[in-house]
Formats: structure tokens, sequence, C-alpha cells
């Protein structure tokens, strides 16, 4: 059984085969986000924690973020669009284009995708996290206004505030760009790879989501998850070759019942 996961893993399937895959999981994952233990002061307790990191560390820039996005026309606007919809749609688009063209590497980028959203669940429930604009950290939640808001209503119910830790819109996004970056046959592919996941950090901090840290975490648990899914993807081709030396074996060991004629030519010839 094992074999059969890691050689699955191992391989590009339909591009139907590959949708129930991934949508199922990630909706295993949305919904089992919001497990988070102790509450949302143990999430805003964990929040402050990691400002306090951040300012000794002297990169508690996020309320500067904000500010210097203010000052330029729209930009609060389109950065929290961009906030809503990079997310999904970009790694969704990339994963079917990546399946259409570069089929051979598909393997590796969509199975890292599935360890880094199991990993992310580990942090989510051992360490829930508050995003800085829950965290009474003077960081203003831009995205909310109007007829929005992540913190009630349809919006609310689709995802847990209390995952901040890692962030996964960094995560998927360092995925996403490191394959541009291996795979894309063009420069402008590969330009847009190194640029895309520092676009999302400033989208994430500047709507005040997430810390600086939380990126970090995103972009750690997007390298340990490919590292992962290598070897997956190794182990699962290794027994996939011996399965197949092993058939080939048995084909060639195989002895047919030799004819009557035969066996009557046997009995015929002199020893």
């Amino acid at each position: 059984m094992n074999r059969l996961r890691t050689g699955w893993l191992a391989e590009r399937h339909s591009l139907g085969a590959e949708a129930v895959l991934v949508l199922g999981l990630y909706v295993v994952y949305e919904t089992s986000r919001g497990l988070a233990a102790g509450g949302p002061a143990v999430a805003v307790h964990h929040a402050q924690m990691i400002a306090s990191l951040e300012r000794s560390l002297h990169i508690f820039v996020e309320s500067n973020v904000q500010a210097a996005a203010r000052t330029v026309p729209g930009a609060v606007g389109a950065l929290g669009l961009l906030y809503l919809t990079l997310h999904l749609a970009v790694t969704g688009t990339y994963l079917v284009w990546l399946h259409r063209r570069r089929p051979a590497a598909f393997p590796l980028v969509r199975t890292t995708v599935l360890v880094a959203s199991a990993l992310a669940l580990i942090g989510y429930v051992a360490f829930p996290t508050a995003p800085p604009r829950l965290a009474a950290l003077g960081i203003a939640d831009t995205i909310s206004g109007g007829h929005l808001d992540l913190n009630h209503g349809l919006i609310s119910s689709l995802y847990n505030p209390f995952a901040a830790v890692p962030s996964m819109h960094v995560g998927y996004a360092a995925i996403v760009g490191a394959s541009l970056v291996r795979d894309g046959a063009r420069p402008a592919l590969r330009a847009a790879g190194l640029l895309y996941p520092a676009l999302v950090l400033l989208v994430i901090v500047s709507t005040g989501n997430h810390f600086l840290l939380d990126a970090v975490a995103g972009v750690i648990v997007a390298a340990v998850a490919a590292g992962a899914a290598r070897l997956l993807i190794v182990h699962g081709n290794r027994s996939g070759s011996a399965s197949t030396a092993r058939d080939r074996v048995a084909h060639h060991r195989r002895v047919d019942p030799p004819s009557p004629a035969a066996v009557l030519y046997r009995c015929r010839t002199p020893a």
C-alpha cells in the first residue's frame, strides 16, 4: 500500500483526477484549520509574542508598511483585492498550466503543495495565532469595510482567522515562484517567479493579515515540503522501477508447457 501511494504521487494523472485530489484535500485543509486550541485569547497572545520577537529583532515594520501603502492612491484597495484573489487563483491556475505544459515537473509541485498544506495544519493546531489586525497592535484591517468583512458573514465562515502561522499565502507563492524559476522557459516567466513571492509578502503585510515572521515560517514550510515531496517521488519511482524489473524477470522465467509433438520428439531421440 505504501508503494502504491508513493508511486501514485510520483506520476502525473488526468486533470480530472488531479483536480479531485487537490480540491478534496483543500476542503479538508480549510475545514480542519479551525481546530485551534485555547480560543481567541491564546491566539492573540501568540500574535503579541511574535510582535515582541520582531521588535527585539528590529523588524517590526508592519505598521510602517501599511502607512506607506496609504500614501499611494488606490493602493490599499488594490492590495486588498489581491489578498482575496491571488492565493487560490494563481496557485490553481499555475497547477493547471504545469499539468498541461510541464508534465514532468507537475508531480513534484503538486506533492509539495499537498505536503506543505499538511505541515501548515500542524502549525495552526499547535500554535494558533491571530493576524496583526486582530492583536491590538495598532495595525488596521484594510480589507473589511462596506459590504465586505473578514471577521463576520460568509467570508469569515470560509477560513480560520487564527491560522496565521505559517503564512501559506507566502508558502504557496514560494512554491509557485521556485517552480517558475526552474521550469519557466522564458526569462519573463523566471522573472515572475522571483517577483511573485515578494508581491504576496507586500500584500499580506500591508493588509494587516500577517507578520513578517509568519511569512518566514511559510517559506520554511515550503522548503521542507519540497524536500519531503522529492523523497516521496524518488521512492515512488524506485518502487515502480523495482516492480517493473520483477515483472520482466517473472515474464522471462515463465515456462510454457511443452507441446505434445515436442514430448514425443524427446522420447524418440536417443540419449
